[in-house]
């Protein structure tokens, strides 16, 4: 799997960042693992800030506030696509992670900035292999393979 990284939001030190980087990168691939998906899958992870992801989420979501984590896949299916080829690469799409919500988040579910941030990459990895959580029951599958894959990863829930 490769990752790109992009450190946009800059609170996180330079030291730190390599530890991140592989936690990140675990967390992802395991997922990636876990779901059967590509091996050699290509995403790109953005870390911003709560502005940055306030605009993203208005202008693509429609959505007037920030929030954690916004995925853009690139393999989701369009309705009344034709299917001319059967054509998958790899680049899987663009996950993007609002630092100071992951912050807030880990304060109140009381537990590491670290695991929150890489349980935000993970729940991303979800959305790009076309999970979603808009019903009950899609909810509940998502949260079960998110805690699946983040225990596997060394990081569950306290």
């Amino acid at each position: 799997m490769y990752l790109d990284i992009n450190w946009e939001e800059e609170s996180i030190p330079e030291e730190e960042r390599d530890e991140l980087r592989d936690l990140l990168k675990k967390g992802i691939s395991t997922t990636l693992q876990h779901l059967g998906g590509p091996e050699e899958a290509e995403v790109s992870l953005t870390l911003v800030d709560d502005s940055r992801i306030h605009q993203l989420n208005k202008e693509y979501r429609g959505v007037d506030s920030p929030t954690d984590v916004l995925s853009f896949a690139l393999q989701e299916e369009i309705e009344d696509e034709p299917e001319i080829l059967d054509y998958e690469d790899d680049l899987l799409g663009d996950i993007v992670i609002s630092v100071e919500r992951a912050r807030a988040q880990a304060l109140e579910y009381e537990h590491s900035f670290e695991r929150e941030l890489v349980y935000l990459a993970v729940h991303g990895t979800l959305h790009l292999l076309g999970y979603d959580h808009l019903e009950d029951e899609e909810k509940a599958e998502m949260r079960e393979l998110e805690e699946a894959v983040m225990e596997k990863i060394g990081l569950p829930r306290v």
